[in-house]
């Protein structure tokens, strides 16, 4: 998933040169550092003050935070997303160490989450074989649409999922192979012991801390990050060419920040060994050639539902 490949070998321009791809693949821990620890340091900041308001002067005034703090907790997938491609750092110790942290506070583990992603890569829209189509919800109703972009049958999929591997050790989903079953159970069951204390010391100390830090806003969080993600190829073509199977999205310097650049998505996709402080650069290169261009979430949200209404009718 890391190889400075282009997703479409015979695609008309290819625009990098192999020097420019490899100026733009170089990696930093000092980039990766900066990112993970201003991330991770907004987001205590922000727990910190739910903690504060709402201890003395109750939950409700502390509703807005939360929903600050649910944006912040769940776009955490994308540390485990860059860490999955190992690009996040140039230490691959530290990609390990940031992927498994983020992967756990988000209830996604993460060796099981290189593996799906790496088959998302491979078969991009292919709707036999990419996992993200394989998993995803077919909405027959509006409500069931509503509940889609909510995020929360996703969130409550992979946690189920994680205690099945957990509780029956077997691994049947094909994005993972025979020789990689056994540490998928084993990766469940740890993280099924660590949250087990969690909860336990929790109730033992009549503590909402974690409740209203963590698990509420990552509750909320799906509300945000799910329409994100259906932004990134819900009504782009079934082709092999990322300039056509993915769409970037145009969107303002605190949402780029805070998704660490993956609304360059077709850049991602296109060139995955790149890493997320060099794609706003290398989308100034190969910007016009870009199929699927969204401005701005709202607007792109508003396209990938009325596209899933459309595919509904259709059927």
């Amino acid at each position: 998933m890391t190889e400075a490949t282009i997703s479409e070998p015979a695609h008309r321009l290819k625009p990098l040169t192999p020097a420019m791809l490899r100026e733009l693949s170089a990696r930093s821990n000092l980039r990766g550092a900066a990112q993970t620890l201003g991330h991770y340091g907004v987001i205590m900041l922000v727990g910190a003050l739910i903690w504060k308001v709402s201890s003395n002067y109750g939950v409700l005034w502390a509703l807005p935070l939360m929903a600050v703090q649910g944006y912040l907790v769940a776009f955490l997938f994308m540390a485990v997303h860059e860490t999955a491609h190992k690009t996040a750092f140039k230490s691959r110790g530290l990609n390990l160490a940031v992927g498994y942290l983020s992967a756990f506070i988000i209830g996604l583990p993460y060796e099981y989450y290189c593996l799906f992603h790496w088959d998302h890569h491979r078969y991009t829209q292919d709707p036999d074989k990419d996992p993200e189509l394989i998993v995803g919800v077919k909405p027959t109703s509006d409500t069931q649409l509503a509940i889609a972009y909510s995020g929360l049958l996703q969130v409550a999929g992979r946690l189920w999922l994680m205690l099945g591997h957990a509780v029956a050790g077997k691994v049947s989903v094909p994005w993972i192979p025979e020789t990689k079953r056994a540490t998928i159970v084993a990766e469940a069951r740890v993280y099924v012991a660590l949250y087990a204390p969690l909860l336990a010391l929790s109730l033992w100390f009549a503590s909402a801390l974690l409740l209203w830090v963590w698990i509420v806003p990552l509750i909320i969080g799906q509300f945000f990050l799910r329409p994100y993600l259906y932004a990134e190829h819900t009504g782009c073509e079934h082709t092999r060419s990322a300039f056509e199977n993915t769409r970037t999205t145009y969107t303002g310097t605190v949402v780029k920040w805070i998704a660490w650049n993956m609304p360059y998505h077709v850049e991602h996709h296109a060139y995955p060994s790149i890493p997320f402080h060099a794609l706003p650069k290398l989308n100034g290169i190969v910007d016009g050639e870009i199929v699927h261009r969204g401005r701005g979430y709202i607007a792109t949200t508003r396209e990938t539902w009325d596209w899933f209404r459309r595919q509904r009718q259709a059927s």
